[in-house]
């Protein structure tokens, strides 16, 4: 895979949550918040916070486990590249793989099981197979590795990036952009490498973060206007974290 260009976190911020405003965590205060989502400026560091905040209402556990070494970065896939992509081992993935997590070998276990044993996750990812092949926005997929040159695990888009391996290939995805997270470091994330160290430190972390995080949208703009002009958005915005 090659490099295309090094992303800043708040870019990449920026472009996740605006794919994710639609989910009901942000029913309440989706107008109030509307245009620092839908009209990222990524100069303005009050705004990079409070997408930060935003989108840490859904994503704070992942963001937590990432290497503080990451880099972040645009990313062009080739077809052989697929076979150094494997899907995150979680939840239904799991049954679907048989053990085997490599994106290519869990598309033929799906053809497979759509013909003889559909049920309803596959039936879920033949209705994205479907959407692929419409003129529909692809959205943001995330690979973590160690580098661009070895093995990558899916953190965001496995559906996605799955769907078109079993209907076609990677054409399907090419208005989607693809975001490498790279780190020395990333066999010490959970997302990256499961096991019982990456676990344990998985919980470690959600502990402490539990107690130390600053959940309250409010307080978090209370401090960035003491640097920056941007009282039309404080209002009256609930807690961060919705219940």
């Amino acid at each position: 895979m090659k490099k295309l260009r090094r992303l800043t976190e708040p870019e990449v911020i920026a472009e996740f949550l605006r794919g994710e405003y639609f989910h009901h965590e942000y029913d309440v205060d989706r107008d109030r918040f509307s245009p620092v989502v839908q009209h990222p400026d990524l100069s303005n560091a009050t705004e990079n916070e409070i997408r930060r905040a935003l989108l840490f209402r859904r994503r704070d556990t992942m963001w937590w486990e990432l290497p503080e070494d990451r880099q972040w970065w645009d990313l062009e896939l080739e077809p052989a590249d697929v076979e150094q992509v494997k899907v995150f081992p979680r939840a239904q993935w799991r049954k679907i793989s048989g053990g085997n997590f490599n994106a290519l070998e869990v598309a033929a276990r799906i053809r497979h099981l759509k013909e003889t044993e559909p049920n309803a996750f596959v039936d879920k990812i033949v209705d994205i197979c479907n959407k692929l092949q419409s003129d529909q926005p692809k959205g943001m997929i995330i690979l973590l590795g160690l580098d661009e040159f070895g093995p990558v695990t899916l953190l965001e888009g496995n559906h996605r990036f799955v769907a078109s391996l079993v209907v076609g290939g990677l054409d399907l995805l090419k208005s989607a952009r693809v975001v490498g997270v790279f780190s020395p470091n990333m066999e010490k994330c959970c997302w990256y490498k499961t096991n019982l160290l990456t676990l344990t430190r998985c919980l470690k972390n959600r502990i402490q973060h539990y107690w130390d995080r600053d959940t309250d949208l409010v307080r978090s703009l209370a401090v960035t206007n003491k640097r920056h002009s941007f009282a039309s958005y404080a209002g009256s915005a609930g807690s961060i974290k919705s219940e």
